[in-house]
């Protein structure tokens, strides 16, 4: 549920309680800015206090840890958008099988074989310019993030608002049982009194039949106010993330709520709405996540207008390979023969005779030979370099287009950012314009009940006297309830009004 949410409820709980409900539904607040509330702590086992349950339901709500979750994952996104100015490397191997005629991807000879191959490369590439687009990127990731984790403070006081109005819905339900028990417990006693009084003859049968009529009115307005307790006790119980089985035995400490009245001309300059709202503006949340995406916004102009710049890459790698037909050719050294050498003889036949000297000469012979693998990964190694260039010309006018969106999505960032400031300084108004309305609602209410009750004094004497009728007699019974009805509701409603006020100045949502 959030803060508009549970101020409906409030309210509505302020108009279902009583006959003389006519309290009117303000405009309800966005969450004010973060205010110290303490850290999660466990269960109280005792009564609650609302220091206790707001603390409670910080760490235990799944709405907020929701938002932490979110909050994690767009730092996750961050990473990776840093990670992309990084180059790029990998590894790669293939291994295949030819049959028939196939060529030989080494010697380019095609031969009636079966050929086994392998294939291995090792690449690296790097972005050297690509338009600012991944510094751009990452700045805007940063902003991003940010807004994010301010996401969680925004939940954060969502919650602490819901629990504060959940928390006051029911002391008021409890406030209005109590004033009910008392004016059943005066009507009990206005009926035993009547029944006395009809055996002595001392009034008529329809001053008894009246008061046992306005006891079962009583009875019907006590279990309305105890079925609204009950609501705002289970409202109040899954807003803590408890099991609801547990709402029958749910207690909360009544802690003593300032007298509205009390508060005079110097609260009121004390409460200035424009001095509260420069305040939360400083610190409230939303504002703070607003004006980030609206510079995130900014950087996205910057993004799509880096793709009007070329793109410069560098890659390298080195890459090796064998195929099972290649063979080597190996030269072998056999044993020397001799051979003889023969000298210039003019006397001998032919003019040579043979010398006593004989030359020994190697017998050389080559021999194929298996290619061995680890061999033709050595032999078959080579490196390569390469600069690529791409300058964007016409796409379409898909790159125009984008930065026309981003320009546009920038215009409704500072739209959104302007409507959170405004509903902000106008939510500040209506609650500083709803918290007197309050407090002159419960000061004139207070002097109606002063009198109400000095009227009904004398007419329950009348009454008793039998120179009243019951008809009358409940009416002036029932204006008193309209009137105590009223004063509790908005002594409720200035006390919550004034706390909405002080968390938007940062103070502890405390009673």
């Amino acid at each position: 549920m959030n803060a508009p949410g549970a101020m409906a409820v409030l309210v509505g709980a302020m108009l279902a309680a009583g006959p003389a409900a006519r309290a009117q539904a303000p405009a309800t607040p966005p969450a004010p800015a973060a205010a110290v509330l303490g850290s999660g702590v466990a269960a109280p086992t005792g009564p609650w206090t609302l220091q206790s349950a707001v603390d409670y339901a910080l760490k235990n709500n799944l709405t907020v840890r929701q938002s932490e979750l979110t909050a994690q994952q767009q730092q996750a996104v961050q990473r990776l958008n840093r990670a992309a100015q990084l180059p790029t490397a990998g590894l790669s191997g293939s291994q295949g099988f030819n049959f028939g005629t196939n060529r030989d991807p080494f010697t380019n000879q095609f031969q009636q074989l079966n050929v086994r191959s392998n294939n291995f490369s090792a690449t690296a590439q790097a972005t050297l310019f690509a338009g600012f687009q991944l510094r751009n990127t990452v700045k805007q990731g940063v902003l991003d993030a940010q807004a994010a984790r301010i996401d969680i403070e925004k939940a954060r006081n969502d919650l602490s608002l819901n629990v504060a109005s959940s928390f006051l819905q029911l002391l008021l339900a409890q406030e209005l049982i109590r004033a009910s028990e008392a004016r059943m417990g005066s009507v009990q006693e206005q009926v035993t009194r009547s029944e006395k009084l009809l055996k002595a003859g001392a009034v008529a049968e329809g001053n008894l039949l009246d008061s046992r009529a306005q006891l079962a009115s009583e009875e019907r307005t006590l279990v309305t106010a105890q079925n609204q307790r009950d609501l705002a006790q289970l409202a109040l119980v899954q807003n803590l993330n408890l099991d609801p089985a547990t709402a029958g035995s749910f207690e909360v400490v009544v802690p003593a709520l300032p007298d509205p009245s009390q508060y005079g001309a110097a609260t009121a300059n004390a409460l200035d709405p424009n001095a509260t709202f420069e305040l939360a503006r400083q610190r409230l949340p939303e504002i703070k996540a607003a004006d980030l995406r609206v510079q995130s916004a900014r950087r996205g102009i910057d993004i799509a207008r880096g793709a009007y710049y070329p793109r410069l890459t560098v890659a390298g790698g080195v890459q090796t390979g064998f195929s099972s037909v290649r063979n080597q050719t190996v030269r072998v050294n056999g044993e020397p023969i001799e051979v003889p050498v023969l000298q210039r003889n003019p006397t001998a036949p032919g003019g040579y005779s043979s010398s006593p000297f004989v030359l020994l000469s190697p017998q050389t012979t080559f021999q194929t030979l298996p290619y061995k693998f680890f061999d033709q990964l050595g032999d078959n190694q080579g490196e390569f370099v390469q600069f690529n260039l791409n300058i964007p010309i016409l796409n379409g006018l898909q790159t125009r287009v984008g930065v026309q969106r981003a320009q546009i999505n920038v215009q409704q960032s500072e739209l959104r950012a302007e409507q959170v400031t405004l509903q902000l300084r106008q939510t500040i108004q209506q609650s500083f314009a709803d918290a007197l309305a309050a407090q002159r609602r419960y000061q004139a209410s207070s002097r109606q009940v002063d009198a109400l009750t000095l009227a009904f004094r004398n007419a329950e004497i009348r009454f008793n006297n039998g120179l009243l009728n019951g008809t009358d007699f409940n009416i002036a019974r029932n204006n008193l309830t309209a009137a105590e009805s009223d004063m509790i509701q908005a002594k409720f409603e200035f006390v919550f009004r004034r706390k909405v006020l002080e968390f938007y100045e940062g103070k502890p949502l405390t009673l």
